[in-house]
């Protein structure tokens, strides 16, 4: 019985998913430079969600393969985020990059491995899920050997002035790769709980094929 292959919509989110994350992350961080200023901000919400990129004018490009990509989104080096998702042990700068980027291309390597399951090709939910988790995955690993950490300029937060009573909350700055991991990993939880691959478990136990 020959079932039909989601095999190309995983790739294809995968594709757009870090396609979407470099091409945003280089624009903004041009686009909101200004010479002398060592931070870039725009408000798209007020009080609520606004862009922002800061720059490191201590830490110049590299001479090396890597300078012309680095230099691509502004003359001066971003400040960037050496830990994981929303800032996660980015207090440790070099260490931290260096072991998040190993654990990023062990999980990619991981998705691929689960992706080329008989099962997994069959369902369209779960290819969908690690589609956007890989392409998550591969835009922040390629800020981690470009950049030696994550471009990061999404800023949702919210601030009440009311006179006597002033408050600022908010969420890290993040980007669209982690918004394709967190979407992804959503959607996972959603598969587990709600929708049982039955249908991918047959057809790993028949050794069934399916169409691209």
């Amino acid at each position: 019985m020959v079932l039909r292959s989601y095999r190309w919509l995983l790739v294809l989110l995968a594709v757009v998913s870090f396609a979407a994350d470099q091409a945003t992350k280089y624009q903004m961080f041009r686009t909101l430079y200004t010479p002398g200023f060592s931070q870039g901000q725009r408000e798209v919400i007020p009080n609520w969600f606004r862009f922002t990129a800061e720059y490191d004018e201590s830490t110049p490009p590299c001479d090396c393969a890597f300078g012309p990509l680095q230099t691509w989104s502004a003359p001066v080096m971003p400040h960037v985020n050496h830990g994981a998702l929303f800032g996660l042990g980015g207090q440790h700068k070099g260490g931290a990059n260096n072991i998040f980027a190993a654990i990023s291309i062990v999980a990619a390597a991981g998705i691929i491995v689960w992706a080329a399951r008989k099962g997994t090709q069959v369902d369209g939910w779960l290819c969908a899920a690690l589609g956007l988790i890989l392409g998550g995955t591969i835009g922040n690993l390629y800020d981690r050997i470009v950049f030696n950490g994550v471009r990061d300029f999404l800023h949702m937060y919210h601030e009440i002035d009311i006179g006597i009573w002033k408050s600022k909350e908010g969420w890290p700055v993040f980007n669209v790769a982690d918004c394709g991991l967190v979407a992804g990993a959503i959607m996972l939880l959603i598969h587990a709980f709600c929708f049982p691959s039955e249908r991918g478990a047959r057809v790993e136990q028949s050794g069934g094929t399916s169409s691209p």
